[in-house]
């Protein structure tokens, strides 16, 4: 709440060439099968699941890309940035198609180019381009200048080569006991054979603070509409939350993984020391950016509030989001990384075309 309150087997050589089609034809089906049964067992991340960390990334998107526009326009340490819930269930729904449009690469296979660098691109582009005017709600069909076109372009390169296939090697195991401490079971391993391991810390880290852009953007939105009937819902929040709060959660996560787990404390014994350290971190974070004018938050105007830094006003906003920390700890620990599902359609066309040579050797 940091920056509310302002603005298989080869086939007999012995065997004709007929037969050797006959016997070939089956291979050609088994893997789409294997393929099947892996995903099955893979169990991808729910849907719903989906949803919400796509609405978060695109929010995320919104915050550093106007914010950056600030910084280039007016030099401002605050690094604030825009977005709001309407954009947030477009960038859902949006992330969602994409998620579809990606699936049928398999459609440009000998044409990996065509798909990275001209299709997917394309649909991106035009995609975000309806979502602009959507945004703007007015008659007036609104003009993309060519640096748009570029960044646009840029984050078409990134979802097609980071993060679709990032997603791809996550696993979801729902009745998976979340105790870190406990052993690996034959259930943690990928169809493979390979181990699967927990989310790295950076990419929990980058998790963290994407909430943190949308718990601000949100809140945020909320309180333009109450205090300035803002019904367009425009929320803002600073870069510098980024790091605030992915640091912040990220402790937050050690802390209730040591009580919880080492400890068994309860959470009426944990939530005090939640509370206590959000205070102190939100104090220090905003405390050196004040020295260089970066601070986005000023709560001098509320009561209880210390240095105009940190206010008891928000309390049961920060008791919320610290039984809700738990909730996403105990869902992250259940995500798994695992191969890329992809691969075993490479080591179909590795099968087939082992095949082929040797139909042509014989």
């Amino acid at each position: 709440m940091a920056s509310r309150c302002r603005d298989g087997p080869r086939s007999r050589s012995g065997d004709s060439d007929g037969g050797l089609k006959a016997a070939r034809m089956p291979r050609q089906q088994e893997p789409s099968g294997e393929t099947e049964d892996a995903s099955e067992s893979l169990r991808e991340i729910p849907r719903w699941m989906r949803l919400y960390f796509y609405g978060m990334h695109g929010v995320t998107l919104d915050v550093l890309l106007s914010s950056l526009q600030g910084v280039l326009n007016y030099r401002d340490p605050k690094l604030v940035g825009f977005s709001s819930p309407y954009l947030c269930i477009m960038h859902s729904l949006t992330h969602f198609a994409l998620e579809k449009i990606y699936s049928q690469k398999r459609c440009f296979r000998g044409r990996p180019v065509v798909f990275h660098l001209v299709f997917y691109p394309s649909v991106y582009i035009g995609l975000q381009i309806l979502i602009g005017n959507i945004n703007t709600l007015t008659e007036q069909v609104r003009v993309v200048s060519c640096t748009q076109l570029a960044v646009h372009y840029l984050l078409a390169l990134y979802f097609a080569q980071v993060f679709h296939r990032g997603l791809s090697r996550l696993q979801y195991h729902p009745s998976c006991n979340p105790d870190p401490s406990r052993k690996p079971s034959p259930e943690d391993s990928a169809p493979d054979g390979g181990p699967l391991h927990g989310l790295p810390g950076f990419v929990r880290f980058l998790f963290f603070g994407m909430h943190g852009f949308l718990d601000e953007v949100l809140f945020t939105s909320v309180f333009n509409l109450v205090e300035k009937s803002d019904r367009t819902l425009s929320g803002h929040t600073s870069l510098w939350s980024f790091l605030m709060y992915g640091s912040c959660s990220f402790v937050v996560e050690k802390l209730y993984l040591h009580l919880h787990f080492s400890r068994g404390w309860g959470t009426c014994r944990r939530l005090p020391i939640y509370i206590c350290f959000i205070y102190t971190w939100e104090f220090s974070w905003g405390l050196v950016l004040r020295q260089f004018d970066a601070c986005s938050w000023d709560y001098s105007h509320y009561p209880h509030n210390f240095m105009g830094l940190i206010t008891l006003l928000y309390l049961p906003g920060w008791v919320c989001l610290s039984l809700y920390q738990d909730v996403l700890s105990n869902v992250l620990l259940r995500i798994k990384c695992t191969k890329e599902v992809n691969g075993l359609s490479d080591e179909n066309g590795e099968v087939n075309g082992q095949l082929e040579s040797k139909k042509k050797r014989l």
